[in-house]
């Protein structure tokens, strides 16, 4: 039974997650404006912007999936409110810092901190430790949290429990069934546990480059490949995070009987485990000084790492839905539609993470193309359809909103349109990263207005569920619906 204070850092979760997705996408606009041609900014605001973009888009919907699972797991296990409460107190400490570093500091390195920009200050001095300080309180605090979460499942499942190893190996005794939703959820968090201990590593490498004033410099390579190790793997774990949501809730939602763990999904999920920690390689096909074995590595675990999670998922929800009567709502749609955003997002993956093609596409629109389409279109619809359904337990609602089709087609229409003017950037080779193209580029500045176009589109079907969803959130302090 879920407490009232869990209710109410839940709701204030929601609250600042919905505030900062807004202030965040209109920076994403305000930059494909800019490079549309249809506004100017400067180049070091547009970079700042850029920087604070996406580390808020990652951060942001991180978190969303460690606080869904963390009020999920209370079905489960007993969870701590307070460490709930800290993660969110020093999580906005750390992002207030890197607001300041970005659009006060102008810091704009970009939310990798491509080394070695980070001390070739072109910015306020002060902003890169402010930024690489702003990291490492996130990291810590994330680390801290996630670790407690794995703590308190483990209090109740042995590891192979919680691991679901029962099911996949008859030599491992156990009576008890392990739910898909902490199966997933344990997978999810040690992955990225192990993903901000190498923020730690990256951390501490960086501060002492920085505060030896030029007496000890880094290896470009291991401070990339820890990057990427670090940024690929998070926005992946996060992913896994919302689906462990939709393991959970889906069937709840829509009338059907709860998804079970069989040995199939065991495999494949502790499959997931190994493959995604070593796909990130594919970032860096072109550091030809790479060991030429990490590369074949990349492109191997990059189509492994799909095939056993989105496989079993796909066929999952799609045998839930096929041939029976679902009660279709707000909730059930929205995952629906975010397994729909992660394929389509999966697939453009996996065509940029062959090498062939890669050869063609890398560091061009169709990489922003493929991370927007399975967050903005995937991992956010899993979160939105969590805040809905919590929302309903905070104002004490048994019946499921119904979905609206204007709500949706805004969504659909905004969403979907904006990540296909990437897709059509990267396919005529324009690059990323550009506050302006070049005017060889003729069909850049039209794409860009018109990506700017569909996600004011996307905008606008985001208030409006914010304002549905902020309405119930403020009920959830409420004593009537304690």
């Amino acid at each position: 039974m879920n407490t009232s204070s869990l209710k109410k850092i839940t709701s204030v979760w929601i609250i600042t997650i919905l505030t900062l997705f807004v202030v965040a996408i209109i920076f994403g606009i305000t930059m494909r404006l800019n490079q549309g041609t249809n506004i100017k900014i400067m180049p070091d605001t547009f970079y700042s912007l850029m920087t604070i973009h996406g580390m808020t888009m990652i951060g942001i919907w991180s978190c969303a999936g460690l606080m869904a699972v963390n009020y999920l797991l209370s079905r489960y296990v007993k969870v701590s409110v307070k460490l709930n409460v800290f993660a969110y107190i020093f999580t906005v400490i750390g992002v207030v810092m890197l607001l300041g570093a970005t659009l006060i500091g102008k810091f704009h390195a970009g939310w990798t901190i491509l080394y070695p920009l980070p001390f070739r200050i072109a910015w306020a001095k002060w902003a890169t430790p402010m930024f690489l300080w702003g990291l490492t309180v996130l990291a810590s605090t994330w680390l801290i949290w996630s670790i407690g979460m794995i703590a308190q499942i483990l209090k109740e499942y042995r590891l192979t429990e919680a691991l679901a190893l029962q099911h996949l190996f008859k030599s491992i005794k156990s009576e008890r069934e392990t739910p898909p939703f902490i199966l997933i959820a344990v997978i999810s968090l040690i992955g990225i546990i192990i993903c901000l201990i190498t923020a730690a590593i990256l951390a501490i490498l960086l501060f002492a480059e920085y505060y030896s004033k030029g007496s000890f410099v880094n290896d470009p390579l291991l401070i990339k490949n820890l990057i990427y190790f670090f940024g690929h793997t998070i926005a992946n774990e996060a992913l896994y995070l919302g689906i462990a949501t939709l393991y959970e809730l889906l069937p709840e939602v829509s009338g059907r009987p709860k998804f079970k763990t069989t040995w199939y999904v065991s495999l494949a999920w502790n499959m997931v485990f190994f493959f995604i920690l070593t796909a990130f390689f594919h970032h860096l096909y072109m550091d030809f000084v790479q060991p030429v074995g990490f590369q074949v590595i990349g492109q191997m675990a990059s189509y492994l790492a799909t095939i056993p999670s989105a496989v079993v998922t796909i066929l999952s929800v799609v045998f839930l839905i096929l041939g029976n009567r679902v009660k279709w709502n707000i909730i059930n749609i929205l995952f629906f539609l975010g397994v729909v955003g992660w394929v389509i997002g999966g697939v453009g993956a996996l065509i940029d993470a062959t090498i062939s093609n890669n050869i063609i596409l890398h560091n061009t629109l169709w990489v922003p193309a493929h991370f927007h389409t399975y967050n903005a279109m995937g991992n956010v619809l899993f979160s939105l359809a969590f805040f809905f359904w919590v929302a309903n337990e905070f104002v004490g609602a048994k019946d499921y909103a119904k979905f609206n089709k204007l709500l949706l087609t805004l969504l659909i229409v905004g969403g979907f349109g904006f990540v296909l003017m990437f897709y059509f950037g990267g396919a005529y080779s324009v690059p990323r990263r550009y506050s302006m193209y070049p005017t060889e580029l003729l069909k850049a500045p039209l794409l860009a207005t018109l990506g700017a176009m569909f996600a004011t589109i996307y905008l606008l079907a985001i208030f409006w569920i914010m304002a549905d969803l902020l309405k119930k959130c403020v009920k959830a302090f409420s004593h009537s619906h304690s």
